[in-house]
C-alpha cells in the first residue's frame, strides 16, 4: 500500500509540477511575447481581459462536465491537449483575430484542469492518506522553475521558445493526467464503493449546490485570494517606485514562494491538530497583518519578512479552502466545487485589481490598506461561519 501510495502521488505532483511549469510561463511572459508579435499595449490588454472573462465562466462548466460524464483524467487529457493545440496556432501567420483565438482558447482549455488535478489529488488524499498539499508544493515549485526559465528566454529572438514550452507543457500534463489510476470514492450509503466521479448516485440529492449557505461561503472563500490583488496586480510596479533593484525584486518574489512550499511540507501535520477553519483564520490574519504593514516596509529585508507571510495568506487560505470543499462537497461532484470556488476568486480578483487600479493613481499605499480590509472582513465572517462550518463537515 506504502508503494503503491507512493508511486500515486509522485505521479499526481508531476501533473501539478507540468501544469503549474506552463502556467508560470504564460503568466508572467506571454504579455511580452504578444507585444513582439506587434501587438499594442491596447491589443494586450483586450485580448487578455477576454480570456480572463472567457477562462473564470468556463472554469465551472468544464469541470461540470467532467464530473457528469465520470471522466475525471480524460477531461484533464482532453482539455490538455486542446490548450496545446490553441496555442499552437500562435505561429500561424493569420492576423490579430486568429492570434486573439489561440490566447483566449489556450486560456479556457486550461481553466478546469486544476480544478480537476485538485479534485483527484483530494481522492487520493482520501483514498491513500497521501498528503494533499506535499503533492501540491509541486506545483508553487513548476511556477518558480518557469519564472527563471521564463526569464531567460524573454527577449524577441528567443520569444518563441516559451510558446513552444507552454504548448509541451499542456501536453506533458495530459500525459501524466492519463497515467494515473482510478480512484474510489467514500462508501454509498448501501456500503458498496463507487469509482470516484463515476455515475450518477445518491450524494447527487446531497449536494451543496442549492443550499443557500454555500454561495456566501464561496464568496468568503474567494475574498481570501482576492485580499491579494493589489500585490500580483501592482505590487512589482510599488517597489520599482521604491528603487528596489530587479534583481532583488525577484528575490522577493521567490522568498513568499518559498514560504508557500515551506508551509505545505507541513501542513499534513499541522491538519491532524487543525481544521481548516482555523487555517483561514490564520491566513486572514497573515493577510491584515501583510498589507497592512506592506506600504510601512522601507527596506528589502523588511519586505523580505513580509513576504514569509505570504506562505499563510495564501497557502494555508488555499489548504483551508480545498479542505471545506472537500469535506461539504461529495466526491462526484469535487470537480465542480473547485471550479466554483476559482471563479470565485477569479471574479473578486478581477473586481480587486480594477479598484486596486484606480486607487494606486490616487496614492500607491491605499490599495494594500484595502487589502488589509477585506483580510479583516473576511476574517470575521470566517468566525461566523465556523460553527456551521463545523457541524457541516462534521455530518459529511
Amino acid at each position: 500500500m506504502s508503494l503503491d501510495r507512493s508511486s500515486i502521488s509522485s505521479r499526481v505532483s508531476a501533473l501539478f509540477a507540468s501544469h503549474f511549469f506552463g502556467v508560470g510561463l504564460f503568466l508572467p511572459f506571454f504579455p511580452v511575447v504578444l507585444g513582439f508579435r506587434g501587438l499594442t499595449a491596447a491589443e494586450i490588454g483586450f485580448v487578455l481581459g477576454i480570456g480572463t472573462i472567457a477562462r473564470i465562466a468556463a472554469s465551472p462548466l468544464l469541470s461540470n462536465l467532467s464530473d457528469r460524464t465520470g471522466q475525471r483524467r480524460l477531461s484533464i487529457l482532453i482539455y490538455a491537449l486542446a490548450a496545446a493545440v490553441f496555442i499552437g496556432l500562435y505561429f500561424l501567420p493569420l492576423g490579430l483575430v486568429f492570434l486573439s483565438i489561440a490566447v483566449i482558447g489556450y486560456m479556457v482549455m486550461n481553466a478546469p484542469v486544476v480544478p480537476l488535478s485538485d479534485a483527484y489529488a483530494l481522492d487520493v488524499q482520501r483514498n491513500t492518506g497521501a498528503d494533499y498539499a506535499r503533492m501540491r508544493l509541486w506545483g508553487s515549485a513548476g511556477f518558480v522553475v518557469a519564472s527563471i526559465v521564463g526569464g531567460s528566454l524573454a527577449a524577441e529572438a528567443t520569444s518563441w521558445l516559451i510558446v513552444v514550452a507552454v504548448g509541451l507543457a499542456s501536453l506533458a500534463t495530459g500525459a501524466v493526467a492519463m497515467s494515473l489510476p482510478r480512484q474510489k470514492r467514500r462508501k454509498a450509503p448501501g456500503g458498496s464503493e463507487k469509482e470516484s466521479g463515476t455515475g450518477a448516485g445518491d450524494d447527487d440529492k446531497d449536494t451543496p449546490f442549492k443550499s443557500v449557505w454555500f454561495w456566501p461561503l464561496l464568496v468568503v472563500l474567494g475574498l481570501y485570494q482576492a485580499s491579494h490583488s493589489a500585490f500580483y496586480g501592482f505590487g512589482t510596479l510599488y517597489w520599482q517606485a521604491m528603487d528596489v533593484p530587479d534583481f532583488a525584486i525577484g528575490l522577493l518574489w521567490a522568498t513568499g514562494v518559498a514560504a508557500e512550499i515551506a508551509l505545505f511540507t507541513v501542513a499534513g501535520k499541522v491538519a491532524q491538530r487543525f481544521d481548516p477553519p482555523v487555517f483561514l483564520l490564520a491566513a486572514g490574519t497573515a493577510a491584515t497583518v501583510r498589507w497592512l504593514l506592506f506600504p510601512f516596509a522601507e527596506t528589502v529585508p523588511a519586505m523580505a519578512a513580509l513576504q514569509t507571510l505570504h506562505g499563510l495568506s495564501f497557502g494555508a487560505a488555499h489548504l483551508g479552502a480545498v479542505a471545506i470543499l472537500a469535506r461539504v462537497v461529495p466526491s462526484r461532484w469535487a470537480g465542480t466545487g473547485q471550479g466554483l470556488l476559482a471563479t470565485s476568486v477569479g471574479i473578486q480578483m478581477a473586481i480587486g485589481l480594477s479598484i486596486s487600479g484606480a486607487l494606486y493613481e490616487i496614492n500607491p499605499n491605499w490599495p494594500f490598506f484595502l487589502m488589509a480590509v477585506i483580510a479583516a472582513i473576511g476574517t470575521l465572517l470566517t468566525l461566523a461561519l465556523t460553527p456551521m462550518l463545523r457541524r457541516r463537515m462534521a455530518a459529511e
